[in-house]
């Protein structure tokens, strides 16, 4: 792992965006040339203001604000809603750094609109990260556009690996990947949330089921990643012939979760394609 990266501009620190940012920064990593993020509002640039390494900006006060930051960076992440990364690309086309490396966070935004804003020279690489990334246990795909080279990918995979795994696809399996890794964290969350509730309807109080469900959940992922075993394997393990372990797989398995997971990921695909058509 690098033990320095570039300078880093954020442009548009929220939810995805702000996640890179303060694992990054909980890295310890030290980032050559700094980091400077914006935000339209002064409220959620504020939020970012007091970490370490970070210079905050409010587009309300400095509607300049996106080509100053830009002008000094060379990886620059565009984290703005998707609907807005056209308009903002030929915002900060002539502030670009010859060397920068433009990194997409947007979701359903294609290489071929930041080509179409930015030019065929341009360096550009798609990303499609998770909000673990707050906590350095993301999983980030990267694609890279037609003018990346070698160095650039290398460049940005050390900046992700900061914040967890890294995958590289070819940009037509992002949108699948969004689905698995991307939208993934939700579908894990709302287990723990229906686990927890068949906890307080057995009578559990709200805080013992919720670390019952929550601490269930870490444990089991923290020894599947100790183990190296598969997931089925570990899942065998714990379900003795004729136990209730088994009782309740049988259950779950009646429900066609295998179904149930593949529909669902389909759903989130066929939003994917939505969003890059612009609809």
């Amino acid at each position: 792992m690098v033990d320095s990266l570039p300078s880093l501009a954020f442009l548009g620190a929220g939810s995805m965006g702000g996640a890179i940012l303060q694992g990054v920064v909980a890295s310890g990593v030290e980032v050559d040339g700094g980091i400077v993020a914006t935000n339209r509002t002064r409220e959620k640039a504020q939020t970012l203001a007091s970490l370490p390494g970070v210079t905050s900006i409010a587009l309300e006060e400095n509607p300049a604000g996106n080509t100053d930051a830009v002008s000094s960076a060379r990886i620059v992440l565009v984290g703005v809603k998707p609907a807005m990364v056209p308009d903002l690309l030929r915002e900060i086309a002539p502030a670009l750094r010859d060397d920068a490396i433009v990194v997409s966070l947007a979701a359903g935004v294609t290489l071929q609109t930041f080509t179409a804003a930015l030019g065929e020279r341009v360096h550009s690489i798609r990303s499609m990260p998770n909000t673990p990334a707050t906590v350095g246990e993301a999983v980030t795909g990267l694609a890279a556009g037609p003018a990346a080279t070698d160095e650039d990918m290398a460049l940005v995979r050390a900046l992700f690996e900061r914040v967890g795994a890294v995958i590289e696809v070819p940009e037509g399996q992002i949108d699948a990947l969004s689905t698995v890794s991307g939208s993934g964290p939700a579908y894990v969350f709302l287990l723990i949330e229906e686990l927890t509730k068949a906890a307080i309807g057995m009578g559990f109080s709200d805080a013992d089921a919720r670390l019952m469900a929550g601490q269930t959940f870490i444990g089991a992922t923290a020894l599947l990643a100790a183990s190296g075993e598969e997931p089925a394997e570990l899942r065998r393990r714990v379900t003795s012939p004729k136990g209730t372990t088994e009782r309740a797989i049988a259950v779950l398995q009646e429900a066609a979760l295998d179904d149930v997971f593949a529909r669902a990921t389909a759903a989130a695909l066929a939003r994917a394609k939505e969003l890059a058509a612009g609809s």
